[in-house]
């Protein structure tokens, strides 16, 4: 038996939020979220869980970036205006359909739509996890103001290598050795 708080890969899905062309040049330390969240893509796949894809105002804001549409290959991508992926009735129910308790979040921008979205899935019964290598923000307060608002709510922070690895559960599963590469 594992703790309910610990991510399980048959519970989880990933969400990966506005990681747009609009941003480049932009969000401090962009570099780092786009190749942890690359790797957090990689491994989500490997694990087999679901991903949500989601773009903000793509007209204006151009499309999910290039490196990132490479490692995602063929998946959906849900349109937005709203800051809250929650508050847009397609991506809501596209949540709510895939029936998994837990959300692992990457993205951008943290103090805007990584949190409100959080404070959203709450509200659904859903707990949200927030791989904190993997998001950003134009400035790196707002970011930490984010984080330490959203742990102090009830949801909870971890980094890329320990989600892969808590959804992994063990060196025994068949896809450890291609998850451990990435990583390394």
């Amino acid at each position: 038996m594992r703790h309910e708080k610990l991510l399980a890969a048959e519970k989880c899905l990933l969400l990966v939020v506005d990681i747009q062309e609009a941003f480049v040049g932009h969000i401090s330390e962009l570099e780092r979220v786009i190749e942890r969240s690359k790797i957090m893509i990689q491994a989500a796949k490997l694990l087999e869980m679901p991903i949500v894809v989601t773009e903000q105002y793509p007209k204006g804001l151009g499309h999910t970036l290039g490196p990132i549409r490479e490692i995602l290959g063929d998946c959906l991508y849900y349109d937005k205006v709203t800051f809250s992926c929650c508050q847009d009735d397609s991506i809501k129910k596209v949540l709510q359909n895939f029936n998994r308790s837990q959300v692992l979040i990457v993205g951008i921008e943290t103090h805007v739509c990584i949190l409100q979205t959080a404070y959203d899935l709450l509200a659904m019964h859903l707990q949200p996890y927030i791989a904190v290598d993997a998001v950003g923000s134009r400035r790196e307060s707002d970011r930490q103001v984010a984080l330490q608002r959203l742990q102090q709510d009830s949801v909870t922070l971890t980094t890329t290598e320990a989600a892969i690895f808590e959804l992994t559960g063990s060196a025994k599963h068949p896809a450890f050795k291609e998850i451990s590469n990435l990583v390394k």
